[in-house]
C-alpha cells in the first residue's frame, strides 16, 4: 500500500507538538461529531486509551466507553481503567464483567487457534450487546494506528469490534491513525495518561489466554495472572528494560516437595516460564541478559507466593525458531 501520511505532518517526539495535536484533533472531532454520540471499545492498552482521553477532551459524556473484562486481562488492568477513566476523567464508562461467560466458553479448549476465535467472537457478541442498549450512537472510535494502515491495506478495526453487524451502521472515528506508536505515547504522556498505561507492554489480543498454554483453567490462570505480575514488577524495575516481558505457564506438572509441620511431602505443581525478548520490528527478536540475581528473586517470589507453582524456569529462545508468545 502506498504511503498516505500526510507529507505535511511533522513527527510527535515533543510535548509541545503533542499539544499541537491534540488541539487540532480536538477541534476536528467536535466538528465531525457535532451532538451525536460515539463508542468506544477500551481495552486499557496505550491505542484505545489515548483515543478515550482525546475523545472525553473533545466531546466529554458523549464517549461511551465499553470496557469488557474478559477474565484474560493482567493483574489491576481492569481496576486501572476504571480509576483513570471513570474515577479521574469522568468518563462515561461502562464496565462488562464478562468473566464467567468468556471462561465458561472456554472450559476445556486447547488448540491456540480456537482459543482465539472463541475471544474474538465472544468480545464482538459482548460489545454488540451493549452497544445496542445505547441511544443515538452514530459513530464508532477505535484505536487504528499508521502502522495498522500500513500492514492490512486499509482500516484494521482494533480489538476485535470489527464484526460488528452492518445494521449497527456506525461511521469510524479514529483520531490517530496516521501516527507510529512512539507518537501516540508521547501525545499519551501530554493527555495526563500516568505511565503505567502509555508504556504498556505489547500484549496479544486474547490476553492471557495464549500464556495459560493448553486449556485455560481458573487456578492455573489465577497463578499466571499472579506470577506475572510479579515476573513485571521485578525486570521492570532494570535499568534497561527489554521490549517485552511477561510468563507462561503450560498446561503439564512436574513432582515438588512442600513442608508442612517440618516434614517434607510430595506434590504435583506447575511451571512458570518466564520470557523477555528485544526487537525492532517483532519479526525476529533476541534474548537479553537478566542478572541471576534477578532471576533468583522472581523465583523465590513466585514459588512463595503463588499457589500450585513450584518450578521457574527461563525461556531463553530467539525468534526464530522461537515465536515470541507460546501459542
Amino acid at each position: 500500500m502506498a504511503d498516505i501520511r500526510p507529507e505535511s505532518m511533522e513527527r510527535i517526539t515533543t510535548e509541545a507538538l503533542a499539544q499541537a495535536f491534540i488541539e487540532e484533533q480536538v477541534a476536528e472531532l467536535k466538528v465531525q461529531i457535532g451532538d451525536k454520540k460515539v463508542l468506544l471499545a477500551l481495552s486499557g492498552g496505550v491505542d484505545s486509551s489515548v483515543v478515550a482521553a482525546l475523545l472525553i477532551r473533545a466531546i466529554g459524556k458523549q464517549l461511551v466507553c465499553v470496557h469488557v473484562n474478559h477474565g484474560l486481562l493482567r493483574k489491576g488492568e481492569p481496576e486501572q481503567v476504571i480509576e483513570v477513566f471513570q474515577k479521574q476523567m469522568h468518563a462515561n464508562l461502562i464496565y462488562v464483567d464478562a468473566v464467567d461467560r468468556f471462561l465458561n466458553k472456554l472450559a476445556g479448549v486447547s488448540d491456540p487457534e480456537k482459543k482465539r476465535k472463541i475471544i474474538g467472537a465472544e468480545f464482538i457478541r459482548v460489545f454488540e450487546e451493549e452497544a445496542r442498549k445505547q441511544d443515538n450512537i452514530a459513530f464508532l472510535a477505535q484505536g487504528t494506528i499508521y502502522p495498522d494502515i500500513l500492514e492490512s491495506k486499509g482500516v484494521k478495526a482494533h480489538h476485535n469490534v470489527g464484526g460488528l453487524p452492518d445494521d449497527l451502521q456506525f461511521e469510524l472515528v479514529e483520531p490517530v491513525k496516521f501516527l507510529y506508536k512512539d507518537e501516540v505515547r508521547v501525545v499519551g504522556k501530554a493527555l495526563g495518561l500516568p505511565d503505567q498505561m502509555v508504556y504498556r507492554q505489547p500484549f496479544p489480543g486474547p490476553g492471557l489466554g495464549v500464556r495459560c498454554v493448553g486449556a485455560i483453567t481458573r487456578d492455573r490462570l489465577e497463578a499466571l495472572r499472579e506470577a506475572d505480575a510479579i515476573v513485571r514488577e521485578e525486570i521492570g524495575k532494570l535499568p534497561e528494560v527489554p521490549w517485552q516481558y511477561f510468563c507462561a505457564i503450560p498446561d503439564f506438572q512436574s513432582t515438588g516437595i512442600k513442608y508442612v509441620d517440618g516434614k517434607g511431602e510430595r506434590y504435583m505443581g506447575w511451571a512458570v516460564i518466564i520470557r523477555a525478548v528485544n526487537t525492532v520490528d517483532a519479526v525476529t527478536a533476541t534474548v537479553p541478559e537478566i542478572p541471576f540475581s534477578v532471576l533468583c528473586r522472581i523465583r523465590d517470589r513466585i514459588v512463595e507466593n503463588v499457589n500450585g507453582v513450584n518450578r521457574v524456569c527461563w525461556d531463553i529462545s530467539s525468534k526464530p525458531v522461537a515465536t515470541i508468545e507460546w501459542e
